[in-house]
C-alpha cells in the first residue's frame, strides 16, 4: 500500500524531483514488469472483507507473473466500485491482455468486463463471477460445495451437542446480499437446511435469516435482534464465514451465554482460536495459493494464445473450480502446513494450551 508523502515547504524544482521519484517508486512496487505496458492486470476488491486480498492473493499473484516472465500489475480497490473501474481503465491503456477481475458488485463488474472486451482484453473473474457477463473465464471454488459442507459441518456439532433430535433453533447469516459467492454459499446450505426445516428436525429462528453485507458489525447487531427476538434460544448459527462467527461469539459472550455449534469460512487466525477453544465449530479452508496459481496460470496462457483447461460452467462460463476443505479441531494442521497460517499466530496468549 502507497503511504503519501506529507506536505512541505520545499523548493519548486526539489519538489518536482520529489513527485517524479514518488510516482516512479509507486509504478515500481506495483508492477513486475514493463511500467509502459503491462499484459495482465489484477483488480483485487478491498482490505476490509477479508485480510486474505493483501496477505495472499496479492502476493501469490505477484510472484506467479514474475516468475513466468508476463509483465503484470496487481492492484487493490479499497472498496471503491469506481476506484476500480479507473484501475481497470488504466491498465487497458497501459496495453493489458487480461483482465483478472474480483469484482466489488455485478454492476461494476459488468461494466469493467464490458470495457476490456470492447477494447480486446479477455477477462477472467477471480473469486466472484459476474454473471452472465462476457467474461471468458470463471476461477474459483466449487462455492455450493462450500455452503454444504457448513451446513454439515452445523449438523455434525448439534449431532455432538446431542441436540440433532431435540428440534433445535437455527439461525442463519448471510453474507452480501450483492455478492454471487454469498448466493451460492446460501445455495449450498440450503440444499441441506430447507429439507429438515421442511420435515420439522430443525426449526429456523424467528426473523432467523439475514443479510450482512459481510459486516462483522452489522451481522453482531442483527444476532443481538434475533436472540432477543427468540428468547435467547437459538441453538445453531449457520454464520457465512469467520468474521460473522466472531460476531455470534462475542454477542454469546457478551451476554453470558454457552458455546453453540456456529460455522465459519476463510481460516482466519481469530476463527482458528474459536475453533480451538470450542466457541465456533469449523471453517471452510480455501487455499487462496492455489486458486491464485490457477488463475495466474490462466491468465499466463490466455495471454500467450494457449488454450485452458477448464472443469465446468457456471452460468455458462467455463470455470476452473477447486475444492474447499471443512476444518474443525481434527484437522486444523493442515492450516500449519500449507503455510496458510503459522502457529504464532494462533497458537498465543489464552489459545497457547490449545495447540
Amino acid at each position: 500500500m502507497t503511504k503519501f508523502l506529507t506536505r512541505r515547504t520545499v523548493p519548486a524544482v526539489a519538489a518536482a524531483l520529489v513527485a517524479i521519484a514518488v510516482v516512479a517508486a509507486t509504478a515500481s512496487a506495483r508492477s513486475t514488469g514493463s511500467q509502459a505496458s503491462i499484459k495482465v492486470c489484477a483488480l483485487l476488491p478491498d482490505t476490509t472483507t477479508s485480510t486474505r486480498y493483501t496477505l495472499f492473493d496479492a502476493p501469490y499473484l505477484t510472484k506467479a507473473f514474475k516468475a513466468a516472465g508476463v509483465p503484470a500489475t496487481v492492484l487493490n480497490a479499497h472498496n471503491d466500485p469506481q476506484k476500480q473501474k479507473s484501475q481497470a481503465e488504466q491498465c487497458l491503456a497501459q496495453g493489458a491482455k487480461v483482465i483478472l477481475l474480483d469484482q466489488l458488485n455485478p454492476a461494476s463488474g459488468a461494466a469493467i468486463t464490458n470495457e476490456a472486451v470492447s477494447r480486446g482484453a479477455k477477462v477472467i473473474d477471480y473469486d466472484r463471477l459476474v454473471p452472465k457477463s462476457k467474461a471468458a473465464l470463471y476461477v474459483s471454488f466449487d462455492n455450493v460445495r462450500v455452503g454444504r459442507l457448513q451446513a454439515n459441518g452445523l449438523i455434525a456439532a448439534l449431532k455432538a451437542k446431542g441436540k440433532y433430535g431435540q428440534h433445535p433453533v437455527i439461525a442463519e447469516l448471510n453474507g452480501g446480499i450483492t455478492d454471487n459467492n454469498a448466493h451460492l454459499f446460501k445455495q449450498g446450505y440450503d440444499s441441506v437446511l430447507s429439507p429438515l426445516y421442511k420435515k420439522g428436525t430443525f426449526k429456523k429462528a424467528s426473523a432467523g435469516d439475514q443479510w450482512t453485507d459481510w459486516s462483522a458489525v452489522k451481522g453482531q447487531t442483527i444476532f443481538e435482534q434475533m436472540l432477543a427476538r427468540n428468547g435467547n434460544k437459538i441453538d445453531a448459527v449457520l454464520a457465512a464465514n469467520d468474521g460473522l462467527a466472531g460476531a455470534v461469539v462475542s454477542t454469546l459472550k457478551n451476554k453470558g451465554l454457552k458455546p453453540i455449534p456456529v460455522t465459519g469460512q476463510d481460516a482466519t487466525p481469530t476463527g482458528l482460536q474459536y475453533i480451538l477453544a470450542g466457541w465456533q465449530s469449523g471453517t471452510v479452508y480455501k487455499s487462496v495459493k492455489a486458486e491464485a496459481a490457477a488463475a495466474a496460470k490462466a491468465a499466463i496462457q490466455l495471454v500467450k494464445g494457449q488454450k485452458v483447461k477448464t472443469t465446468a460452467k457456471v452460468s455458462g462460463t467455463p470455470s476452473i473450480l477447486l475444492t474447499p476443505v471443512w476444518v474443525t479441531k481434527r484437522n486444523y494442521k493442515v492450516l500449519f502446513t500449507d503455510g496458510f497460517l503459522k502457529r504464532g499466530q494462533v497458537c498465543i496468549g489464552q489459545y497457547k494450551k490449545y495447540c
